[in-house]
């Protein structure tokens, strides 16, 4: 018996209208409000001399949605922002949803010809702009047909130094000439575009990721539930806030009334210093910044009194870093995800048997992505061929395909790539994974960066993580290269660590014990790696440089 047949068909209707009024769109504007309800005087944000309550906070984000609606910004209009992780940055990830309004964060170490590309493409209407970069982004400008409306961030904090140029509206200023933003505080639907984000461009033109509302407001949720946040976190702002919105980590611990601690320039001092004087409960970092933080504090006591929480994302951490890093106070979670997915969407969700295995053990196994997020329907691992499961075997190679509700709109005015993208019904991310006996997958490769030499695929991060391995080695990353007889061999660029030295014959004898005969590198070269600001290594650029050297003989 079903519940329709136990009342009237006129009771059944009217409880389902019940239910309609009572559907609320999905939001993380939700969070500020209830956060600034509650706990209105605990502070939000500390930058520098700076502290602000969420009640201030809050104050500041709907002055800043009355502020660009004098300035013409309506409903589903971009507003673009270039900064490093400083409060401005932080209240336009409310103040610009708050009016409906698109937030584009914008990459702060693009090039001016890839910056006046995104603000043409994305129909920026204002810019907020921090002075430290606004001779980059006037190059840009001049690049742009319809210019935004451009509103200057003074910060003292700025390496620079640089004072506002007197060119344009002062941010502070600005703000404090408008009226708080009342009237609308949720979009009118919860699929609506609350952020425009563009991918790192590693290679080609970068495309516009657009972000809903709901998939925003359930990612949050779903990083409370898998990170266990408690109430009132310390969160350090270590990762970029234009980098998948800051992980989402901005809506996330306004759920648990945290305090953000904002940080501009990362340095292993900065942030040393940081989690002492902050107390900092979680922060989360790319594995280039857990690597500096590991090298710069070899054999040292930072002084922490508790355990700081800590997620990384990107390239799988070499298990010598996260043994450093453990040690020195820092419980590391390895995450995975993508532009496309809000951000991280899998993780190395801790077994309480495995805290019986050594360091070394731990680290092999917190290197590894993991299982799905909370909120996330689906992540399987398809052969790229028949499109059925791999085995659990931790050898075959398939691709990361995801299913749920924390994925994006689509590419901006690209629905070509849109189409592409899901085909089959699921985002396909594009990286190759095996899955382990117990279910938790491990990144291994991207889809065109598998070298498959005399007809064997092998994983660049297999590669990478031996040359990690090695203590003088502070980067490395592989590429194809051409050969005359096995078609493609691998290829390594090295960064050494700053006074440690060690010759290519060193390093590659040290792979020979580590990987079989046709894994290793059949050429070494020593460089600094070419990065995007979220610590990815930018391949094309090295891929370019194999392409114009003569291609590898003899039998290796």
């Amino acid at each position: 018996m079903t519940l329709g047949n136990l009342m009237s068909k006129e009771h059944y209707e009217a409880l389902s209208t019940y239910e309609l009024h009572n559907d609320v769109p999905l939001s993380p504007l939700s969070f500020l409000r209830r956060t600034a309800d509650v706990y209105p005087d605990r502070v939000a944000v500390i930058y520098g001399e700076r502290r602000y309550t969420w009640r201030a906070l809050t104050q500041r984000v709907r002055r800043l949605a009355g502020a660009l609606e004098a300035s013409g910004v309506g409903r589903g209009d971009t507003v673009s922002v270039i900064a490093a992780n400083t409060p401005e940055l932080l209240e336009a990830h409310y103040g610009v949803p708050l009016l409906g309004a698109v937030l584009n964060a914008i990459n702060i170490r693009l090039e001016a010809e890839t910056i006046a590309y995104i603000l043409s493409h994305s129909d920026c209407r204002v810019l907020l702009v921090d002075s430290e970069f606004l001779p980059l982004v006037e190059q840009a400008l001049e690049h742009v047909e319809n210019r935004p409306v451009m509103v200057e961030i003074e910060d003292s904090g700025a390496t620079s130094g640089i004072p506002a140029s007197g060119r344009y509206p002062v941010y502070e200023n600005w703000l404090n000439s408008a009226d708080e933003k009342q009237d609308r505080d949720l979009p009118e639907s919860e699929y609506d575009a609350i952020t425009l984000n563009y991918t790192s461009g590693t290679s080609g033109r970068p495309k516009g990721v657009v972000y809903h509302h709901r998939g925003a407001y359930l990612m949050a949720l779903g990083t409370v539930a898998a990170w266990q946040l408690p109430r009132h976190p310390r969160y350090l702002y270590t990762v970029p806030m234009f980098h998948c919105n800051g992980w989402c980590h901005v809506w996330a611990m306004t759920i648990m009334a945290g305090t953000f601690i904002c940080h501009r320039k990362i340095t292993a001092d900065s942030v040393f210093a940081a989690l002492r004087e902050h107390r900092i409960t979680h922060f989360g970092a790319a594995p280039i910044v857990l690597a500096m933080l590991a090298h710069e504090a070899e054999g040292e006591d930072l002084g922490l009194e508790h355990t700081v929480q800590a997620l990384t994302a990107g390239a799988p951490p070499p298990s010598r870093v996260l043994e450093r890093v453990q040690a020195l106070g820092l419980n590391v979670t390895h995450v995975y995800g993508l532009t496309e997915s809000f951000g991280h969407v899998v993780w190395c969700d801790w077994q309480a048997q495995w805290d019986e295995l050594d360091p070394a053990g731990q680290a092999e196994i917190k290197a590894r992505q993991g299982v799905r997020f909370p909120v996330m329907e689906s992540v399987e691992v398809l052969d790229v061929n028949s499109g059925r499961p791999v085995p659990a075997d931790g050898e075959t190679l398939g691709e990361v395909v995801l299913r749920g509700n924390t994925l994006m709109k689509g590419y901006y005015k690209d629905p070509e790539a849109t189409r592409a993208a899901f085909s089959g019904g699921g985002f396909r991310s594009g990286d190759l994974a095996v899955v382990h006996p117990d279910g938790y997958m491990e990144i291994r490769d991207r889809l065109k960066d598998i070298i498959i030499s005399g007809g064997e695929n092998i994983s660049s991060v297999e590669v990478e993580s031996v040359l990690f391995k090695h203590p003088a080695v502070a980067a490395a990353a592989v590429v194809a290269m051409p050969h005359e007889k096995w078609g493609e061999v691998p290829c390594a660029f090295v960064e050494l660590v700053s006074g440690r030295e060690a010759t290519a014959e060193d390093i590659l004898a040290f792979c020979r014990e580590r990987l079989a005969g046709f894994k290793c590198p059949k050429k070494l070269v020593f460089q600094d790696l070419p990065k995007t600001a979220t610590g990815k290594i930018q391949k094309f650029e090295l891929r370019d440089w194999v392409a114009s050297q003569t291609p590898v003989s003899g039998e290796d």
